[in-house]
């Protein structure tokens, strides 16, 4: 570096920065100190780094878990997707406070609708004439339009709070890394082992966890923190295939304890 001048810190995260100065630029990112984390898990126990992990939380939103949200709209039982967030909220606070990114991956459709093509339309919207992808649910008497970006619809879960520091990232398929900026937010990060939480289980969480795999992340599931709507044997099929394939499961308990130790 430049004698007497102080360098700069160019980068999202320490570890992965560059540090700067008039004359020189510093690429060497000094590694972060291991926090190395023994878990239980399936179908091994893991040892994963605190350092290099981070939470992804998938589509717990109003549309997805609330009562008056589209999903009840549309006669689907959402019990079961409210359950994950009881141990997400316990979840959260520790992570944060271990200064582990949490990344809300939140289902978000541009208003006129330009990001979504007939095949996701018809999904929900089989007739044309249905409530689907961006109609307005009547129900609820606002005007919201269905998980449209920056609307009632579309926002976080009550009982869930996102915090100043976390890192939001808007989705409008089954996977948040495609057409996304996921993928470039991990990296700039220095991820190398995603945790996943949300709904639906067997859907948008697994199609995203399955595309982290794919990319080269280490790729774990919480259990606790997830839930699906589907019929059981989906649950129980998503996390045969998580272990069989893809990564491993385990539950937020020994996450917490391990941390708080």
């Amino acid at each position: 570096m430049t004698v007497g001048v102080e360098p700069r810190a160019l980068g999202l995260r320490a570890g992965n920065d560059w540090q700067v100065s008039t004359g020189t630029v510093d690429m060497t990112r000094p590694a972060r100190p291991v926090r190395a984390l023994s878990l239980e898990a399936l179908p091994q126990r893991v040892v994963i780094d605190a350092a290099k992990t981070a939470l992804i939380v998938v589509d717990m939103q109003n549309d997805f878990c609330s009562p008056d949200g589209w999903l009840a709209h549309i006669g689907v039982d959402v019990t079961p997707a409210r359950c994950p967030i009881g141990p997400l909220a316990r979840l959260l606070p520790v992570l944060r406070a271990h200064r582990i990114p949490v990344i809300w991956v939140n289902w978000g459709n541009r208003p006129d609708r330009a990001n979504l093509s007939p095949a996701l339309l018809h999904v929900y919207n089989p007739d044309g004439r249905s409530v689907g992808l961006g109609d307005v649910l009547p129900a609820r008497g606002d005007g919201a339009r269905v998980l449209e970006l920056d609307s009632a619809s579309a926002a976080i879960v009550d009982g869930l709070e996102a915090a100043p520091e976390d890192f939001h990232v808007a989705k409008y398929r089954m996977s948040g890394f495609w057409d996304t900026p996921l993928d470039s937010i991990l990296r700039n990060l220095g991820i190398t082992t995603p945790l996943f939480a949300g709904v639906n289980a067997d859907q948008c969480v697994l199609a995203t966890l399955m595309d982290a795999n794919f990319l080269g992340y280490d790729t774990l599931m919480l259990e606790d923190c997830c839930a699906t709507t589907s019929p059981g044997y989906c649950w129980q099929a998503t996390l045969y295939n998580v272990r069989q394939c893809f990564g491993f499961t385990l539950n937020s308990a020994p996450l917490i304890e391990a941390l708080s130790a």
